[in-house]
């Protein structure tokens, strides 16, 4: 029994499983502690890029406690780890190297993570293409169109970028009326469905009739502009022309729409 013992608790065996137990509570505490400091300083920092932050410094702690680790119990068995590290480090500029672009991504994937240019869940536009960033990570981000398309975009291919989420919107909203119709009625219709919005739609922060837009050819255009939360623009535009249209009804105020007339020919 003494010497199952004796074989049991030598050093090749209690040895790595202490530096195991060592380094996943160091992960822990660590993580905890980066996790404490987001949460108080969520005031300064947005939530979702917060977020992001916090899962990419996890990882890279992940990664360093492993090697960390790995190196520790091989010197338990009397491996040598400065070869190893040498090694390491000549594989390191080979593949720097051979993975040129890899590197570029990696390197674009930090600069945009740390400067908050977009984070997952903004709404961006790369080129002629707009959604919602469903993934970003070091290498490449991943945006969702509305239609449910998936652009997979390497990092270091975006050069430019708009980003949706950062601020504010503005909705411009233009409203044909007949030329028949009386401007200052219509004004006044339009300013107290902009009012009603205020008071009842949440997502409408300012609005404001700029007046008229446009003497068009049938019609003459007034324009509202509309200030709402990020990316809420539409369903904003979609309730007040639905307003719009109820209240001319109610009013009998006409919309100009285009007419086709047919006449018969007589033989």
């Amino acid at each position: 029994m003494g010497e199952i013992l004796d074989a049991v608790l030598v050093k090749e065996v209690i040895y790595p499983i202490v530096i195991i137990i060592v380094g996943i509570l160091i992960y822990l505490v660590i993580s905890s502690s980066i996790k404490r400091v987001f949460r108080l300083r969520i005031n300064k920092i947005d939530k979702r890029r917060a977020k992001t932050l916090c899962s990419l410094i996890n990882n890279i702690l992940k990664y360093i406690i492993l090697i960390l680790c790995a190196l520790s119990i091989l010197e338990v068995y009397n491996i040598s780890t400065k070869g190893i590290i040498a090694s390491l480090g000549v594989a390191g500029l080979v593949a720097g190297l051979a993975f040129q672009d890899t590197l570029k991504d990696l390197l674009a994937g930090f600069s945009i993570i740390f400067e908050n240019a977009y984070a997952v869940g903004d709404t961006i536009t790369v080129g002629n293409f707009k959604g919602k960033v469903i993934s970003l990570g070091l290498k490449t981000t991943k945006i969702q169109a509305i239609n449910g398309d998936i652009e997979i975009i390497s990092n270091s291919n975006i050069t430019s970028v708009i980003n949706h989420s950062l601020d504010d919107a503005y909705e411009f909203i233009d409203i044909p009326v007949s030329y028949d119709e009386n401007i200052e009625k219509v004004e006044t219709i339009l300013n107290n469905i902009l009012q009603e919005e205020l008071k009842t739609n949440e997502e409408v922060l300012d609005a404001d009739l700029l007046g008229i837009e446009k003497l068009d050819s049938s019609s003459i255009n007034f324009r509202l502009r509309i200030k709402t939360h990020s990316m809420k623009q539409y369903d904003v535009r979609r309730t007040i022309l639905k307003h719009v249209k109820q209240e001319f009804n109610k009013n009998n105020i006409n919309i100009p729409y285009n007419q086709v007339v047919v006449h018969n020919a007589r033989v």
